[in-house]
């Protein structure tokens, strides 16, 4: 199966949200009710009830009194993911043929490490501490369909497709680079930025937190070692020994 992704383009958002209330829809996620702050972004962070949120940059301009820039807020579902890499529990986290990295609420044990792993600040936990977050609407794409949000986008700004595919249609288009298209293995959210990241209030350089690789290369190992060798252990004693009984328990068999 090709690796499927979306490209974000910031300058064709027009800041609609619609992204976002379709995402709601398709997750049947319920609303949140929030404090007006004096700007028209909402809610102001995700939520394990927001997968995706627009967030409003508000930059200086010299032909305008101001320049607007939307940039859509979500998992980046990383090829090679910190989230993965740190998470104890086998199945919370999980990607699927189209290289999304989705969950399984049912087996993530409520640890949060996979907060510390992200190198974007994206999971968020339930009221049932179980890790919620942006899936590329994985059971959509499974079926051949587009996300919710490209689906509804009114402009065009994100758009999906097999991840090859839509680079090259992004480097014809003018973008020699994209932002997103060798971090991390490749990212399947890819951002069409025409000034540096760090204008939209993205990362330069992502990457994922130096303790994070230390326990997949390091300590990880080592503790699939101790178990391995823990098991080992009692097996051999097993064949050598037997199933151990007490004389009164032997006596009162006979």
């Amino acid at each position: 199966m090709t690796r499927k992704s979306l490209i974000i383009s910031p300058e064709l958002c027009i800041g609609c949200r619609g992204c976002q209330t379709a995402c709601k829809g398709w997750n049947q996620l319920p609303a949140t009710k929030t404090v007006n702050k004096g700007t028209a972004e909402n809610p102001p962070d995700l939520t394990p009830n927001l997968y995706n949120k627009i967030r409003y940059v508000e930059i200086p301009s010299a032909s305008n009194p101001v320049r607007w820039l939307f940039v859509s807020q979500r998992c980046m579902h990383c090829d090679d993911a910190g989230c993965m890499k740190i998470c104890p529990a086998p199945g919370a986290l999980f990607k699927t043929k189209e290289g999304a990295v989705a969950f399984n609420k049912d087996k993530c044990i409520g640890c949060k490490l996979c907060v510390s792993g992200c190198p974007f600040n994206i999971p968020r936990y339930d009221e049932k501490d179980k890790i919620s977050k942006c899936h590329l609407c994985s059971d959509r794409i499974a079926e051949g369909l587009a996300p919710a949000c490209a689906k509804t986008c009114p402009t065009g700004a994100i758009a999906y497709g097999d991840r090859d595919t839509m680079i090259g249609k992004a480097q014809s288009a003018g973008y020699q680079k994209l932002y997103g298209e060798a971090d991390l293995g490749g990212l399947g959210i890819l951002y069409a930025f025409k000034d540096a990241p760090r204008v939209y209030g993205m990362d330069e350089h992502p990457a994922i937190p130096e303790a994070v690789v230390f326990w997949h290369k390091t300590l990880k190992p080592l503790a699939y070692w101790g178990l391995g060798g823990a098991v080992a252990v009692s097996l051999l004693h097993y064949i050598a020994f037997g199933s151990k009984k007490d004389e009164e328990e032997v006596k009162k068999d006979e």
